[in-house]
């Protein structure tokens, strides 16, 4: 059984699409279940701070109910939290924002964490070459 937090987000994720040239892209995928989920992400550098700073995450998810909601409220959690900030999310921190998992959907909520990770991965290596 779903809540009504994780209902909210399936039918009506805010952040779903891509972002036309994103900074950095992240795939995740789950091989039992067959969920995979791309993350986009754009990064602006703060003026004061010099901080990189997440300003936007588009998601595109084909997967569950849970898939979807994760990917909505993972994208509402880290938009405007640094790169630094952004890579202590934790799973649980989601499942936990979303009121609950059932059991059998809780490695949903490991795709978004991968797919944060090799997006911010895929940024930095991008900001390398340049």
């Amino acid at each position: 059984m779903y809540t009504k937090k994780v209902m909210r987000h399936f039918l009506h994720p805010k952040h779903m699409g891509k972002i036309k040239n994103p900074d950095g892209i992240g795939r995740a995928g789950n091989p039992v279940c067959g969920d995979t989920m791309d993350l986009y992400i754009k990064v602006i550098t703060g003026k004061k701070k010099k901080k990189e700073v997440i300003k936007d995450l588009r998601f595109q998810t084909i997967g569950c109910a849970a898939a979807i909601s994760v990917s909505d409220i993972a994208c509402d959690m880290l938009k405007g939290k640094t790169i630094e900030e952004a890579l202590k999310l934790k799973n649980q921190d989601i499942i936990k924002k979303l009121g609950g998992l059932p059991e059998t959907k809780i490695h949903c909520s490991l795709l978004a964490i991968e797919a944060l990770k090799k997006a911010i991965n895929n940024y930095k290596n991008k900001k390398k070459k340049t």
